[in-house]
């Protein structure tokens, strides 16, 4: 059999029959790697042969509901909808260091000690250091936990298929390779087949299994775009590997909604769930501060109170910097701008600086407000009131646009003691609260300032 060479592309899988400078698919520079090609062997297309079935009528499709394995995690079966599908595969990404191998063992203890059956196929790690990771997480003496030091994909299918676990844990991804494949272990094609081996059989025999994947320097899963989708469920670890905080976020789902997060605490016994991730983000919110605003954002069905900061200092250069960490760049120049034109703030000589407390990154809409009246609280250093939490969305005009699910968020600032919630005009007619927290409506930007501005004095003469 004569052994071809081809390049082909660490990022997005193509291939060409000599080297390129830039991939003409994805447009990368410097991504071609040499690899050896041959023809599958025969093995190959006899096992392909095994899982082929006959087309039939969806009419005729018997449907079970069944029930979703709980990971005794209930911040992770939140993040996959409920819990592990039977036959799915999930890939669980993050940076170096952030937990992905840590909440891996914690979820086979957890299966395990529920009596299902796992196995953890440790490619990076030998037994005995599984094992001394594992101590530190906590003892376990279940039966139905087994480990293995492999990284031959062959020997782990044969694994799976005389052990029959109900779940299997890769890790990771990269190390793991196809012994009739000539490529390294972690290269384009080796990735891909055996993720897609791996799929199969995870859809033949019903078994679920969790794919570890790197993570490269751009936050993108090492190897190509294809592994996401491949997998039934994408999950992403973010935060810093030196803070204690940790969310979990669905970047993918095929059974269930991709707006939920998970939240989770590190410490030296493993990953601990975060009940009320709210009360986290502003336990250290300090108090009468100018550029502190507390808003209340939407991931998926639960609401999260978080603290807005600013920072709004002369520029010392000739051109004013504009620096957001937890929210869109572009959003924060075009709220700078109504800024400017509606309330008439000259911040074109300042440098701004916007941060979300927290390490978390927000999308919504709804904490444009609360990012516009912490900007004018930095730039005029007056203390926004520390008991007030800021909703609504701002448009071009400075006009404030009703936000969803209103009445879920101000419930959640009730329960941590917030006396007064300012949101949209629209949003309080068909609001239902029932609690003493005061709603203030407003329409316009200038009317949200002079309100939180002038509180205490408008509050002695009986105008709120």
């Amino acid at each position: 059999m004569r052994t071809k060479t081809i390049f082909t592309c660490q990022k997005c899988g193509y291939q060409s029959p000599k080297w390129l400078g830039r991939c003409p698919d994805c447009n990368n520079w410097n991504s071609f790697v040499e690899e050896d090609f041959s023809p599958p062997p025969a093995k190959t297309k006899e096992r392909t042969a095994l899982y082929k079935e006959k087309p039939v009528l969806l009419r005729d499709v018997e449907f079970k509901e069944e029930l979703r394995l709980s990971t005794g995690m209930r911040e992770l079966d939140r993040v996959l909808g409920g819990g592990i599908v039977k036959g799915s595969v999930i890939l669980l990404g993050g940076d170096p260091g952030v937990g992905k191998s840590t909440i891996s063992l914690q979820v086979c203890n957890q299966l395990s000690r529920s009596g299902n059956t796992v196995l953890y196929v440790s490619g990076e790690e030998s037994v005995q250091q599984t094992k001394l990771r594992a101590n530190r997480l906590g003892p376990s003496s279940s039966d139905k936990l087994y480990i293995v030091n492999q990284t031959d994909l062959s020997i782990i299918v044969d694994h799976v298929r005389e052990i029959k676990p109900a779940v299997v844990i890769i890790d990771s991804i990269q190390v793991i390779f196809e012994p009739n494949m000539s490529s390294s272990a972690g290269s384009v094609s080796q990735v891909r087949e055996c993720a897609g081996a791996l799929t199969q059989l995870a859809k033949t025999s019903g078994i679920s299994i969790f794919i570890i994947g790197h993570v490269t320097k751009e936050g993108a899963i090492a190897g190509p775009r294809v592994l996401e989708h491949i997998v039934d469920t994408v999950l992403y670890f973010e935060g810093d590997r030196f803070s204690t905080y940790r969310i979990l976020r669905a970047v993918k789902n095929r059974f269930g909604s991709t707006n939920e997060i998970g939240v989770f605490e590190m410490d030296s016994s493993g990953l601990k769930e975060v009940n009320n991730p709210s009360e986290i983000f502003l336990s250290e919110k300090p108090k009468e501060a100018s550029g502190s605003v507390v808003t209340s954002v939407l991931e998926g069905s639960r609401p999260l109170l978080v603290e807005v900061q600013s920072l709004v200092t002369r520029s010392g250069f000739g051109y004013a910097r504009r620096r957001a960490q937890g929210f869109d760049y572009n959003r924060l120049g075009l709220l700078v701008a109504v800024l400017e034109k509606r309330l008439g703030l000259a911040l074109e000589t300042e440098d701004i600086f916007v941060n979300i407390a927290g390490g978390i990154n927000i999308e919504d809409p709804a904490v444009d407000l609360a990012v516009c009246l912490s900007i004018s609280s930095a730039f005029r250093d007056q203390a926004v009131i520390s008991d007030a939490v800021v909703l609504g969305e701002v448009g071009l005009a400075g006009e404030i646009r009703s936000i969803a699910q209103a009445g879920l968020r101000i419930k959640e600032a009730h329960k941590l003691g917030f006396k007064h919630a300012v949101l949209p005009k629209n949003n309080c007619k068909g609001i239902d609260i029932n609690s003493d927290i005061e709603l203030i409506p407003v329409s316009g930007l200038k009317e949200a300032w002079d309100i939180l501005l002038d509180f205490p004095a408008r509050k002695q003469g009986g105008i709120l």
